[in-house]
């Protein structure tokens, strides 16, 4: 009977190609000699993807199997897709706050209203349910939202041994807000520095350990608290959340020109509240008007990442605290916040292999310099 080696598989599995990154899984490290093992006609390979997110690795998947099962001598692969959570921390970076943090996603809009924290908390909980550690900071001081969200109402955080911040827990995922603070009927008075100040402590004395995720969610518009972070930390990447109409989306442009201005890089703009899909037709009624959003993005070359519609079931399962991707967890907005993680999972893989790649680049001709 003909056999195969390692050489071979790595040969055939140079055919699959990363979509968002161009490059084959071998050229890019993502499988190599030491991650497959051949047991008579059996091969066993495992390909570590940059993000447990990825939203094309079924089909890697399925590709990756096709071609070591068409071999000589191969009767059965069996492929794992693990990953191994890329960092957007350039090695030169500072890593002084959030050290264990390797991405940091804010999630904001141009303007209240528009669904932004429930966004934030689906996203958050679409990234975690894909196997990635994640946590969710509450930056709207003034308005924090994410204790209803996550059904901790009441509850709130403890110290640590080293003085640190425990966040509290809900779905797997690690949690923070103002909201954990202060009482139901309190109500934050408080200038720009405090809350800097505030938005500081959340950074450096909270016990956030290892994520391969924090999703921070953004007060609405561009003020103190967007400054001050811009300033605080190196924000990954961001998301705009806004909603169909024109007037909506003049905030939006204010709201990306700060991200400029903060040298914060933009994913794209995700269009909430999109449409109505009436459950007795199955008709789709675009209660805000036909959405542009799309076309905006396009005018303001960012990548546009998905609708989300209205849902009826959204109000009741946050006064539940329940999230709409767990209350519904087989429903359309599961579904819808799946393939946006996905996207953005994919994003900032991206844009960390390409800082990686210039980072190299950089040493190289320093020492070639030298």
């Amino acid at each position: 009977m003909p056999t195969t080696d390692k050489k071979q598989i790595l040969e055939v599995l140079s055919q699959v190609i990363d979509p968002d990154l161009q490059k084959d899984i071998v050229t890019l490290g993502f499988v190599g000699a030491d991650d497959i093992h051949i047991e008579g006609d059996v091969v066993v390979a495992t390909v570590y993807l940059t993000t447990p997110a990825c939203p094309v690795k079924d089909m890697m998947k399925a590709k990756c199997v096709e071609l070591i099962e068409a071999l000589p001598g191969v009767n059965t692969a069996k492929v794992t897709m693990d990953a191994r959570t890329v960092s957007s921390k350039a090695p030169t970076e500072d890593k002084s706050r959030l050290n264990g943090v390797k991405n940091i996603l804010a999630v904001g809009s141009g303007k209240g209203g528009v669904g932004k924290s429930t966004v934030a908390a689906n996203l958050a909980y679409a990234l975690r349910q894909s196997g990635a550690t994640v946590g969710i900071l509450d930056a709207d001081i003034y308005g924090p939202s994410l204790p209803i969200l996550l059904g901790l109402k009441g509850q709130a955080p403890t110290m640590s041994k080293e003085q640190k911040i425990n966040p509290l827990e809900k779905y797997g995922m690690k949690a923070i807000s103002m909201g954990f603070l202060l009482k139901e009927t309190d109500a934050v008075v408080w200038r720009g520095p405090m809350l800097g100040k505030a938005l500081q402590q959340f950074i450096e004395d909270v016990d956030w350990g290892e994520l391969d995720y924090l999703v921070i969610d953004l007060p609405p518009g561009t003020g103190d608290v967007q400054l001050s972070l811009s300033q605080l930390i190196g924000v990954d990447g961001a998301v705009i959340v806004t909603t169909p109409q024109d007037v909506a989306f003049a905030d939006v442009r204010r709201a990306i020109r700060m991200f400029q201005m903060t040298k914060v890089p933009l994913l794209g703009l995700v269009e909430n509240m999109s449409f109505f899909l009436c459950p007795d037709n199955q008709k789709t009624y675009h209660i805000f008007g036909q959405g542009k959003t799309a076309a905006h993005a396009e005018e303001q070359r960012t990548a546009f990442l998905g609708e989300l519609p209205i849902d009826p079931q959204i109000g009741p399962a946050a006064d539940r605290g329940e999230l709409i991707a767990v209350a519904d967890p087989s429903g359309l907005q599961a579904g819808l916040y799946k393939e946006l993680a996905g996207k953005v999972a994919a994003a900032l893989a991206k844009r960390a292999m390409e800082k990686e790649k210039k980072e190299k680049l950089k040493g190289f001709f320093k020492v070639s310099a030298n």
